[in-house]
């Protein structure tokens, strides 16, 4: 059998994150479908409050398309941010899965960040366009992300998703130990 995986984004790192992060753990096959929805946040969410908000308001945009209470579909969103830490700044990504009037919610691992970056980001611009600017690359928030260009492709954006995406799958694997 063939599960419908919707995800609220047409930007094939996040799309391919959650397909192979689904496909793995649950051993299944999917029929996936990017969607572009409204995040109702800013388009460089600047606080931890405001890039959860946008995850899971992603997710209800996209369960206003189908009719969640038929089928098997699962709904994913990822939203990054980025925010000031008692280290400093950094950048991380909120999960939100939904399945079958079961939610999850995750975040992803903190990525420091220069202070000269996220001066940039404060000014309006977003994260992919000012590592562009600043390693000569072109739409890398489509490929690894600040985060592979930070680390030398040791991690990447979809390697740092899927971590994030299969530690909320936990309360799928488990519904009896997690109460909503």
């Amino acid at each position: 059998m063939i599960s419908n995986l919707y995800v609220g984004s047409q930007n094939p790192v996040k799309i391919n994150a959650a397909l192979e992060t689904l496909s793995d753990t649950l051993d299944e096959a999917f029929e996936v479908e990017g969607i572009s929805v409204p995040s109702g946040v800013s388009d460089q969410p600047m606080s931890e409050e405001e890039t959860r908000a946008g995850a899971i308001n992603r997710v209800k945009n996209l369960l206003t398309l189908h009719d969640s209470s038929v089928g098997d579909a699962w709904y994913v969103a990822i939203e990054g941010g980025v925010d000031v830490f008692e280290d400093g700044p950094a950048t991380f990504a909120y999960v939100v899965i939904y399945h079958q009037g079961h939610w999850s919610v995750g975040r992803s691992a903190n990525l420091p960040l220069p202070v000269s970056v996220y001066q940039a980001l404060q000014r309006g611009k977003e994260l992919g366009d000012v590592m562009d600017a600043l390693f000569g690359t072109q739409n890398v928030k489509q490929k690894g992300g600040a985060i592979g260009l930070l680390t030398h492709n040791h991690a990447t954006r979809q390697s740092v998703y899927k971590v994030a995406l299969t530690l909320a799958m936990a309360k799928f694997h488990y519904p009896d130990l997690y109460t909503d």
